[in-house]
């Protein structure tokens, strides 16, 4: 039997990507002195130009000049020569959402800078360790993900549900969010879900399936509300326009219903690019929604980038809003400064009456959340149509 847990070569190679000189100078000093032999690359695209198989471990700085540290990981992990090296990702301003995107897209661990000399390099040890001795079972496990994603998409196992979004004043179906569960034991979270697809390059597909499972039901029906699709903004920058065209026209959905959630599973890597290909989708007539305002990455600067059509504020702030006067100020400053720029407010997460009343006091246009109604598969306007509050 062939052990894998082989001492580690004599010569440990690292890249440092970061485009800060003087830390990378001294970080480069410091490695080097303890027996390591450092590359350095100042952006992504040079990191990607020099990483090789013989690559030890990477340390990747999140934010650098050109692309951004998520971005260059995801291209990392979907090249075969490469998936196997392990990755610590750097950041000075580290929030729990950066941890997440990074660990969820590969990375092997996360600091936050400035860090304790001997914590980084007893870290680097350990990744390289357990990454040396899991390497062949990592590779298996990756194969295994693949073909359970590939088996999603050649079977259509997607289930679409659907949420109601209800106006305020006055009180009627406003439109429906789009939802899609996975028929997968290994994959069953959906946000675990598009993460992994996201990973494999396989993003783009699982949503466009997704899409094209839910309108195919929604085009049985006659109705003349919003229909809300999540869409990483991936999607916007890859040129898929005219395949998510298609979806539409298949399907006799009236792009003028769409609106398109901009969900933060990643972050924007071309800002210019997305910019430019988000006004091709708004030609065609859909509309644009920031996802979560308030949490994570969806700030008010957000809205002051995309000029989007609607806002959805995030559940934390709405969860006890009833009594929570800070969370009411924050609401009430959405609201007034929504109001005066012509765009929709919906409040997410809403589960109890005094949540709900909260809302209305401060005038919110729009809810969706569990004590209105829950997601369901089973898609009956006439239900959602006549609920009443």
């Amino acid at each position: 039997m062939r052990c894998l847990a082989q001492p580690l070569k004599q010569r440990r190679d690292i890249l440092l990507v970061d485009d800060e000189e003087n830390l990378t100078q001294i970080l480069a000093l410091l490695l080097e002195t303890r027996g390591y032999h450092v590359k350095v690359a100042a952006t992504g695209q040079e990191a990607l130009s020099i990483v090789s198989p013989e690559i030890d471990l990477i340390i990747l700085d999140l934010i650098l000049p050109d692309v951004n540290g998520f971005e260059v990981c995801r291209q990392l992990k979907k090249r075969k020569d490469c998936t196997h090296i392990p990755i610590i990702m750097l950041s000075a301003h580290a929030m729990q959402e950066d941890r997440v995107e990074g660990l969820y897209l590969g990375a092997d661990d996360f600091i936050s800078k400035p860090c304790e000399q001997e914590e980084l390099v007893a870290r680097m040890e350990a990744v390289m360790r357990r990454r040396y001795v899991r390497r062949q079972s990592l590779l298996t496990i990756d194969d295994e993900i693949i073909c359970e994603l590939r088996r999603i998409l050649d079977e259509a196992a997607l289930i679409p549900h659907f949420q109601p979004i209800y106006q305020l004043k006055p009180f009627r179906l406003f439109g429906l969010e789009v939802l899609t569960r996975p028929q997968s034991y290994s994959l069953a979270d959906p946000e675990v879900f598009f993460k992994t697809a996201l990973k494999f390059g396989l993003y783009g597909e699982m949503e466009s399936l997704s899409w094209s499972l839910a309108l195919e039901k929604l085009s049985q029906r006659t109705f003349a509300e919003k229909i809300f699709l999540n869409c990483n903004p991936y999607l916007i920058e890859s040129q898929q326009f005219f395949h998510v065209r298609e979806i539409f026209e298949n399907n006799q959905i009236d792009p003028r219903q769409v609106a398109l959630e901009m969900t933060e599973r990643s972050s924007i890597i071309n800002f210019k690019l997305f910019l430019r290909h988000l006004k091709t989708y708004r030609d065609f007539g859909i509309d644009v929604v920031i996802d979560d305002l308030g949490g994570g990455y969806a700030s008010l600067e957000s809205i002051v980038e995309l000029h989007p059509e609607i806002v959805k504020i995030d559940r934390h702030i709405v969860k006890n809003l009833c009594e929570d006067g800070y969370k009411r100020s924050v609401v009430k400053f959405i609201v007034a400064f929504c109001r005066e720029q012509g765009i929709m407010t919906i409040a997410e997460g809403v589960e109890s009456r005094c949540e709900l009343k909260a809302i209305q006091e401060l005038g919110v246009d729009a809810a969706q959340g569990y004590y209105l109604y829950r997601p369901t598969a089973h898609l009956d306007m006439e239900r959602f149509q006549a609920l009443r509050h």
